[in-house]
């Protein structure tokens, strides 16, 4: 169970190996699904989810507990990531998409990503407005 922005979200797991041997996929260690119940605290409207999952950890190495964790860490590399690409650098209307410009545009806002990210920047928005303001701190990142 988690509260936090405006919501009270809580997540169930159920895993099995049972399928494994009747699945056409290679190296499934098990399966699990995930319910996921979000109640807006305001509205108190509710929202039921269920995701499943399979993967090639055994249970040994993962267990409900964990797979639930990596389930949830997954929105972190959403958040941290693709959000940004896709707000920040408003990437889905790029209009660079012949040869190999949309493949290196995306190794680039990557890089710029990372680079403000180890710099310790949290908000990329922030930063490259700082960066836009003073062109020479942009410039020390890459060591220039």
């Amino acid at each position: 169970m988690e509260k936090g922005h405006g919501r009270l979200e809580i997540r169930r797991i159920w895993t099995s190996t049972d399928l494994s041997d009747y699945l056409d996929f290679p190296h499934c260690g098990q399966v699990a699904c995930v319910e996921r119940l979000r109640e807006n605290l305001k509205t108190g409207k509710t929202h039921k989810e269920l995701a499943y999952l399979i993967t090639s950890l055994s249970p040994q190495k993962a267990n409900p507990e964990r797979l639930l964790s990596i389930s949830r860490d997954h929105w972190g590399i959403e958040n941290k990531n693709h959000y940004v690409r896709d707000v920040t650098f408003d990437e889905d209307r790029s209009q660079v998409r012949t040869h190999a410009g949309p493949r290196m545009m995306a190794t680039l806002r990557t890089l710029a990503i990372s680079l403000l990210r180890m710099r310790g920047f949290k908000n990329i928005a922030r930063a490259l407005r700082t960066m836009a303001a003073r062109p020479y701190r942009a410039l020390a990142l890459i060591g220039a």
